[in-house]
């Protein structure tokens, strides 16, 4: 497929709790402050934009992105602050889009939020909602959100919140209206729902190879001129680690990606991972470790593989900090420098062994 002309890279962060350079993991706080820095230093290296998760777990200090993309808004004037992703299901549409118009006004038009359901269940009984009610809190809340970003009064009514009867939702942000994305893992229901409402898709692609999620892409864009909306540019996200060499970033990576997948692992009754299956999703799959040419060989073949406009790399285990700002830095001096050079000039990625 056809990439887009103007393609985008993002990095996107959950506020982990990385260890300083005395394997001592930093407090809460600390995560925080860092996630700023991060974010500055991404928008020095040329980085297109950040998004940051919402999460309510131990292992990760962010549970409010647009609080924390509203500091990142003051330190900096170029990069594109978002989310990744919001949980809708368990949040007020309204709260949603006053926060992010805020961050709006801050970053002077560079925000934009990234719609979705969340890996994680936690913040259902946080919140006091029903898992029973998981897929109509999300079809109505997306529903609302949607006629808010007209910007315009709002007369709603649905079973899960208070009806809305000419409702004027402030501030309003100054472009008029908010680039809204929609977190996908693959279900073509909510590749079809996203096309409804003319919003931007972003695949989740933590596992196997790219090319499988081609038939979303295709569904997304034939759906939208289905309903007569346009069909955005796609973006799909992936994890992985940058650094020096391919076995310096295997080294850095396994240890902390093996703790996290285990800890979920035995959560939802998954099997642990071993170093084969590592190894064989490094090499075939979706996990974007390794030296900044090894990186950049494979989001190629991922841009390529689905026609993306836009590709982001989350950065999210407990790794070093020092390791994660290294990354983060080859990112954007090395790595999309050389996909951008290879998509200008047809270069062929080289065979994924």
């Amino acid at each position: 497929m056809q990439p887009s002309d103007n393609i985008q890279f993002g990095f996107q962060f959950f506020g982990d709790r990385t260890r300083d350079d005395n394997d001592n993991l930093i407090t809460y706080a600390q995560a925080i402050r860092n996630t700023v820095d991060l974010a500055v230093l991404a928008e020095d290296v040329g980085i297109d934009a950040i998004g940051l998760g919402e999460h309510h777990r131990h292992e990760y200090a962010i549970s409010t992105p647009e609080t924390v993309l509203a500091g990142i808004a003051t330190r900096t004037d170029r990069i594109r602050l978002g989310s990744a992703v919001t949980v809708l299901s368990t949040d007020d549409p309204v709260r949603v889009f006053q926060r992010f118009a805020t961050v709006d006004a801050l970053s002077n038009g560079r925000a934009e939020v990234m719609l979705g359901r969340g890996s994680f269940t936690e913040s259902y009984p946080l919140f006091g909602y029903d898992l029973a009610n998981y897929e109509v809190l999300f079809e109505e809340k997306i529903d609302l959100f949607n006629r808010l970003l007209d910007e315009q009064p709002v007369t709603w009514e649905g079973t899960m919140r208070a009806p809305l009867h000419a409702a004027d939702v402030f501030p309003k942000t100054e472009s008029g209206r908010l680039d809204t994305w929609v977190g996908v893992g693959g279900s073509p229901q909510s590749v079809l729902r996203t096309a409804r409402y003319g919003f931007r898709l972003m695949l989740a692609v933590i596992s196997g190879p790219p090319q499988r999620f081609a038939r979303y892409t295709e569904l997304y864009r034939r759906a939208a001129e289905e309903f007569g909306q346009v069909a955005h540019p796609i973006g799909m996200h992936s994890p992985g680690l940058i650094a020096d060499t391919d076995d310096q970033a295997k080294e850095i990576f396994f240890d902390h990606y093996k703790k996290d997948h285990d800890q979920i692992a035995r959560e939802r009754g998954w099997q642990p991972m071993h170093r084969a299956d590592f190894d064989r999703e490094i090499t075939y799959g979706s996990l974007y470790v390794g030296s900044p040419e090894t990186v950049a060989r494979k989001i190629v073949h991922a841009v390529r593989a689905l026609g993306l406009g836009r590709f982001d790399l989350p950065m999210a285990t407990a790794i070093p900090t020092s390791a994660l700002m290294r990354s983060v830095e080859l990112y954007g001096t090395k790595v999309i420098p050389m996909v951008r050079d290879m998509l200008t000039a047809h270069t062929e990625p080289g065979r994924l062994r």
